[in-house]
């Protein structure tokens, strides 16, 4: 493919891309405006007007903002590729530390000042996220002091973990022959499944505090549920999520002998022992199901399949021309490439999100199924009216963008199938 027809079709999945984000966020915004003013039939009684309408005005307030970030996230888009952006800061990077520090550490340079750059550009819209949306919605309870030293502990983190992963790569790309793909994919699963049972004991403490579940009810009656499900977990921890939101959840983390199961304590002080009961039935039904391992497995495939081409396009002088970038002629291209790389995917496998959301109610589906099985109904019900209503969540998507988007179930679709 020459460089200028790579261009134009580069062109056309980003026009295409960022109109149909439009295009499905404004249908969203007006399907919940338009029905703001009742509540839905099969949750009248159970959610009060107010609670619906605080949900529908949350959710217009997210889509406004999210169709700025992609407005902003396009313009950053073209100016990275097209207008030259990439290829003005690796000819800077290039002149300044190739000569005096060799290939490598160049590369490395330019990884970490386009990620620096990227940050700075996203900082504002982080900022307002928080501190502006989350707010106003009585959601945020970080201090200003709080979330830059998260973003502090982000950083080191990136440095810590980030730099070494990317440098083993990059040298593989360019030590490891044609076939560097494999072996870096191989790489990149070995530390995704470090990175599994590392998570819960050294990198999720750096930001909040974990202490065991003190509630000896709540406890057997948990305990009880995983023996039933043969199910078996490191501890059950509450977590202190009130610290930084007012959002409620659990989940699972971890892999093999280091999982754990974890309660936001916001969940704990807002549903019954039933209720967490019922909403821990249904995470254990994705287990039941395999629903983690098959999207460990369709995630390692995927990343194999990314790097094969990654591996190809890397050879491609039109990869780089076509995307705005003059590949180097005395310096090693890969750091390039895994950009642009990083850059042009995800503009592509936008149109691939429906499939995998697709798969991912029907999990949904069964895993409500399964907690129906082992736990009461009702209380399934309630815990996710609860939620629902705790994290102003509309109940009245509009279904195209919910066909699109949502990875769980509308509630009156998950409702009607749980026969409650």
């Amino acid at each position: 493919m020459q460089s200028s027809t790579l261009t134009l079709v580069f062109a056309a999945f980003v026009l295409a891309s960022v109109m149909t984000k439009l295009w499905l966020a404004s249908r969203q915004v007006q399907h919940v405006s338009r029905h703001r003013a009742q509540v839905p039939g099969a949750f009248d009684g159970e959610v009060a007007l107010v609670n619906h309408q605080r949900a529908a005005d949350y959710t217009v307030d997210k889509l406004r903002f999210e169709m700025v970030s992609t407005a902003i996230g396009t313009a950053v888009l073209i100016g990275w590729t097209l207008l030259g952006g990439l290829d003005a800061l690796n000819s800077a990077t290039r002149d300044a530390v190739l000569p005096r520090f060799g290939a490598l550490p160049y590369q490395l340079t330019l990884l970490a000042a386009f990620t620096f750059i990227g940050s700075l550009i996203e900082l504002p819209l982080a900022l307002w996220n928080t501190f502006r949306l989350e707010q106003r919605h009585g959601f945020n309870r970080m201090t200003l002091r709080m979330w830059v030293g998260d973003q502090l502990k982000e950083v080191l983190l990136g440095l810590l973990i980030g730099l070494p992963i990317a440098a083993l790569i990059l040298w593989l790309m360019g030590a490891a022959g044609p076939q560097w793909w494999l072996w870096a994919w191989s790489v990149w699963v070995a530390f995704s499944l470090l990175l599994m049972v590392l998570f819960p004991t050294l990198i999720a403490p750096l930001f909040n505090k974990f202490e065991p579940l003190k509630d000896e009810h709540l406890q057997t009656r948990v305990e009880s549920l995983m023996r039933r499900c043969g199910f078996a977990a490191k501890g059950l921890f509450v977590m202190d999520g009130s610290r930084r939101s007012g959002h409620a959840n659990a989940y699972f983390t971890g892999l093999g002998a280091s999982k754990r199961v974890v309660f936001f304590d916001t969940l704990l002080t807002k549903l019954s022992h039933g209720e967490i009961e019922a909403v821990l039935a249904h995470e254990l039904g994705h287990f039941k199901h395999r629903h983690v391992l098959k999207r460990m497995i369709g995630m390692f495939a995927m990343s194999l399949l990314g790097f094969a081409l990654l591996g190809w396009l890397s050879r491609q002088v039109a990869f780089y021309q076509g995307l705005g970038v003059t590949p180097n002629l005395s310096a090693p291209n890969d750091a390039l490439a895994l950009l642009l790389f990083l850059l042009a995917v995800p503009v592509v496998m936008f149109f691939v999100a429906p499939v995998f959301a697709h798969f991912s109610r029907r999990d949904e589906f069964q895993a409500d199924a399964y907690a129906c099985a082992h736990a009461k109904a009702h209380d399934l019900r309630q815990a996710l009216i609860k939620l629902y209503k705790d994290n102003s969540s509309t109940l009245t998507p509009d279904p195209v963008y919910a066909r699109f988007y949502y990875s769980h179930p509308p509630a009156s679709e998950r409702m009607a199938a749980m026969g409650t």
